[in-house]
């Protein structure tokens, strides 16, 4: 019996070998493409990610355009692309495209200066976040409306140290986007500075007329809280009446999860589709 199960193993072998062969070679599943830009204000070449929902090849219309930091083919990209698949009539979600940065020097481009001591031997290349913004609005912005169909509604969203950065162009330039996501952004930075001019900001910048921001923060904590709280009060005393803005806090997810379910709050509150008329 022994030979015999050890004939048919031998026999089988190769059978299966062939049978393997064919599932490993598969087929690629692509879901976007990769590009670059030479960039004069950074001095730099950067990488993009683009993701393009299935409408766009079948129609000539425009299509609402997200700029999504930390948006690299190993970062956040495939994430958001995901929900970014959703968008069909049942889930009440309008397509749009995806605009990935990759990141070379995240805390350089992210994180305005700090004079905080121990905030600059923390994260020592810090400091580059208006550049980075510049880059943006005067090269990036300018290069997707060149190459691609897309409308005015644009969005910029971002977590953490992309969080902050989102809640700064928001208050720093109100004008370059129409939507703003930011996702547990780490305020605490530089001791909570911007989070404390956040009243004065709105003050000194008229916000254009039908902006919106999604915040949302997990259960973080201390100054990183503290710093949403400051933003969350200061958007209920000085925010323009047409400043469609919601707060969604998150306490039962911790920095390390809650990108997913406040990603897909994000784009429900913000590519929502109309409602249907009776």
């Amino acid at each position: 019996m022994r030979f015999l199960l050890l004939g048919l193993l031998t026999a089988l072998t190769p059978l299966t070998a062939i049978a393997a062969e064919p599932a490993r070679a598969g087929k690629p599943i692509v879901i976007g493409r990769s590009y670059s830009i030479e960039s004069k204000i950074l001095d730099q070449k950067r990488n993009l990610t683009l993701y393009l929902p299935p409408e766009y090849a079948e129609s000539k219309e425009t299509f609402p355009v997200m700029v999504l930091l930390d948006g690299g083919v190993k970062e956040d990209f495939h994430h958001i692309v995901g929900i970014a698949s959703l968008a069909a009539e049942y889930r009440k979600i309008r397509p749009f495209i995806v605009v990935g940065i990759e990141n070379i020097d995240r805390y350089h481009d992210l994180l305005h200066p700090s004079k905080i001591g121990e905030d600059q031997k923390f994260k020592p290349t810090a400091g580059g976040s208006a550049d980075f913004r510049r880059f943006i609005s005067e090269e990036l912005m300018p290069f997707i409306k060149k190459n691609w169909r897309v409308s005015e509604e644009t969005v910029l969203m971002g977590e953490s140290a992309a969080g902050l950065f989102v809640v700064e162009t928001l208050l720093k330039t109100p004008d370059a986007f129409q939507a703003y996501i930011a996702i547990s952004p780490s305020l605490w930075w530089e001791e909570q500075s911007l989070a404390k001019s956040a009243v004065s900001a709105m003050k000194q910048r008229p916000f254009p007329a039908k902006r919106r921001l999604f915040l949302s923060i997990a259960d973080e904590g201390g100054t990183m809280q503290g710093g949403v709280d400051l933003v969350v009060n200061a958007l209920k005393e000085q925010a323009p009446e047409d400043l469609g803005w919601t707060y969604q806090p998150m306490h039962d997810e911790s920095h390390g999860t809650i990108y997913h379910p406040a990603a897909l709050a994000a784009v429900r509150f913000i590519f929502a589709t109309p409602p249907k008329k009776h």
